[in-house]
C-alpha cells in the first residue's frame, strides 16, 4: 500500500557546483538519513564539473583543448556523451549551437579571465568552422582536425541536472525535482499526485518575477536569456550567449527562450540554439523538429510578449499566464 503524502518527510538538499548551486527536492519516509544522498549528489555534479569545466585548468575538457591538432585524446565516458550531444545539436541547428566558441567566451570576459580587447578582435576575425566539422570520434578517443577551443557551458549544467536525477533514482527515489541555476528536471509526481509546478521567469534584469507557470512531469526545462549574465560595452549590455557567425555576443535576440525536453542537457542546448536563431528562424526549426519552446520577446513598452511552439505550451501574453506540460 502506497504511503499517503502526509506520511512522507519533505527533504530539500543543495550544494555548490559550477559557480552556483544544485538543488534537489523529494519526499521520503520519516527517518531516512539524507546525508549519504547529499554526498552522492555532490559527487555526481563534481564529476561533471571535473570533466567539463573551463574554469579548472586540469579538467578533461581543458586537457583536450590543450592537445595539438590531429592528436587522438582519450576522454571519459560522460564527456564523450556530452560532446557527442553537443555536436549532434550543432549539426541539427545548422551551427547555431556550437561547442567550439571557447575563444570568444573567454575573450569577452565570460570565462575565468577578464575581457581582453585583443582577444575580442581575434575571436571576431578568425575564420570559423563549427565544432561538428572539426572534431572526430573513434570510440572513446577524439581529435581536432583544425584549431578549436571547446566550451560546454551551454550544455554541461543541463547534463549536471540529469546526473542529479539519475543519482536519486539509483537511491530508489523516482519522484523528485532537481536543478542547477534554473535548469530543472522533474521525475514522477509530487506526493499529492500532481505534477511539479515551476515558474518561468520574466526577463527582468532587476528582480526575479514569474512570467508563467509550468507543470512538469518526467521532463526537463531550461531557459537561455539575455537578462542574467552580460557585459557592458560602450554603454550597451551584451548577452553571454555567443553568435557563432560573429564570434561575439548576440546583438538582437529574444529576451529568453525556454525549452522543455526529455533530458535537461537537450533542453539546455536547444534553448541556446533557438536563442541564437531568433524568434522566427528558431520557431521554424522548433516546429520542424517537434521541440516545445516558449519565446519571450520585449515589446516597445518593455513588457514581455510570448510566442509559443509545440503542444506543451498554451500561452496568452502577459504575466501570470498558465503554461501546461504533462
Amino acid at each position: 500500500m502506497s504511503k499517503m503524502s502526509t506520511d512522507l518527510a519533505r527533504i530539500a538538499l543543495n550544494g555548490p557546483t559550477m559557480g552556483t548551486r544544485w538543488t534537489a527536492l523529494f519526499h521520503a519516509e520519516p527517518g531516512v538519513d539524507p546525508d549519504p544522498i547529499r554526498a552522492a549528489l555532490q559527487a555526481a555534479v563534481d564529476e561533471v564539473d571535473g570533466q567539463m569545466s573551463t574554469w579548472k585548468p586540469d579538467s578533461d575538457l581543458m586537457r583536450l583543448n590543450a592537445a595539438p591538432v590531429g592528436q587522438w585524446v582519450a576522454v571519459p565516458e560522460r564527456l564523450r556523451h556530452v560532446l557527442g550531444l553537443g555536436l549532434e545539436i550543432g549539426r541539427a541547428s545548422g551551427g547555431a549551437f556550437d561547442v567550439g566558441m571557447g575563444d570568444a567566451v573567454t575573450a569577452w570576459g565570460f570565462g575565468p579571465e577578464a575581457a581582453a580587447p585583443d582577444g575580442i578582435r581575434a575571436a571576431m576575425e578568425v575564420p570559423r568552422r563549427p565544432a561538428h566539422e572539426v572534431l572526430e570520434f573513434e570510440g572513446m578517443r577524439l581529435r581536432k582536425t583544425a584549431p578549436v577551443a571547446l566550451d560546454l557551458n551551454g550544455v554541461a549544467k543541463g547534463y549536471g541536472v540529469d546526473r542529479l536525477a539519475e543519482t536519486l533514482r539509483d537511491h530508489g527515489i523516482d519522484d523528485a525535482l532537481v536543478g542547477i541555476d534554473g535548469e530543472l528536471r522533474a521525475t514522477g509526481l509530487r506526493p499529492d499526485g500532481e505534477a511539479w509546478t515551476i515558474a518561468v521567469e520574466a526577463p527582468d534584469t532587476e528582480r526575479r518575477t514569474p512570467h508563467s507557470v509550468l507543470a512538469l512531469q518526467d521532463a526537463a526545462v531550461a531557459t537561455s536569456g539575455d537578462y542574467r549574465h552580460w557585459v557592458e560595452v560602450q554603454g550597451r549590455r551584451l548577452s553571454h550567449t555567443m553568435d557563432p557567425r560573429r564570434g561575439a555576443p548576440l546583438i538582437a535576440s529574444p529576451a529568453s527562450v525556454t525549452v522543455v525536453a526529455r533530458t535537461c542537457a537537450e533542453a539546455d542546448a536547444w534553448a541556446t540554439a533557438l536563442m541564437v536563431l531568433g524568434a522566427e528562424r528558431g520557431a521554424d526549426l522548433a516546429r520542424e523538429r517537434g521541440i516545445d519552446a516558449l519565446f519571450l520577446l520585449r515589446g516597445d513598452d518593455g513588457r514581455a510578449r510570448a510566442s509559443a511552439v509545440g503542444h506543451l505550451f498554451s500561452v496568452a501574453p502577459g504575466a501570470g499566464d498558465q503554461t501546461g506540460a504533462r
